[in-house]
């Protein structure tokens, strides 16, 4: 049963990045602001597109990939996995709306988004040390 849960949160995460990177994306000018400063660090809107579009697939194909590799049997894996995308999945929606917000122009509190940023890290490292202590709690 959980891994039916698990399945349907990541499945819902991974519709909702791609909308969110298609909806920030139509906003976005031609060169993406990176970095500002002295040197600021730019890209074009197709590498960023692109580049961010691979990085969300090839994660999410791994879902495909672990759902065939283990057995029926290794459901508690396998919902481990689908849980650890669906982090990953909320991680790039948050780095892709700050730099929609970043390059929008508009006066913004950084601060603010940085706690969805390092909770959506902090999130990662939680559930990927969850796996092994939950490995070794079966033992």
């Amino acid at each position: 049963m959980a891994v039916k849960i698990f399945k349907f949160v990541w499945f819902f995460s991974l519709l909702a990045s791609v909308a969110i990177f298609f909806y920030i994306y139509a906003s976005l000018p031609l060169d993406v602001a990176v970095q500002e400063g002295d040197k600021p660090l730019t890209i074009s809107r197709e590498v960023l597109f692109y580049s961010a579009l691979g990085i969300i697939a090839l994660t999410n194909v791994l879902v495909f990939i672990v759902a065939n590799i283990f057995t029926e049997e290794q459901t508690d894996f396998k919902s481990w996995f689908y849980g650890f995308v669906a982090a990953l999945n909320l991680f790039f929606v948050t780095v892709i709306n700050f730099l929609g917000v970043f390059n929008s122009g508009d006066r913004y509190d950084y601060s603010n988004i940085g706690v969805l940023i390092y909770g959506s890290v902090g999130l990662i490292v939680l559930w990927s040390v969850s796996w092994p202590v939950y490995a070794l709690s079966r033992k």
